[in-house]
């Protein structure tokens, strides 16, 4: 049996978890003062998952560029992928919040959305 010490990022608790491990299955999550702690900790050792924020530029605007995200969390590992994908993109204004900026960003099948409106001009 191995244990993995991590820090909850679900909540601003920021609870100690230790994970319980025996080969690839979670034994016992401990630690967590909620149920999303014990959640976390089980998908955080087996399947890491992150939302990526991040910006692209814009044309046509007096803004330069608009804030994006992907709109669910991406394997860990296309966190690169997903951040160089975004540094050829550029988009013509006008911008609303929800607009799908790049679909299936590094073959994940998730959009990247604008999470502000940006305006011509």
């Amino acid at each position: 049996m191995r244990e993995i010490n991590l820090i909850c990022i679900n909540c601003p608790l920021g609870c100690p978890l230790v994970v319980e491990m025996e080969g690839k299955e979670v034994l016992k999550v401990t630690g967590n003062t909620c149920k999303r702690g014990e959640i976390y900790g089980r998908k955080e050792v087996t399947d890491p998952t992150r939302i990526v924020t991040s910006t692209v530029r814009v044309k046509g605007s007096k803004e330069k560029t608009v804030p994006v995200k992907t709109s669910k969390d991406i394997p860990k590992d296309k966190i690169f992928s997903c951040v160089t994908a975004l540094k050829e993109v550029e988009v013509e204004a006008p911008i609303y919040m929800g607009d799908i900026i790049l679909e299936n960003v590094a073959d994940t099948g998730i959009n990247i959305i604008a999470t502000k409106n940006v305006y011509s001009g």
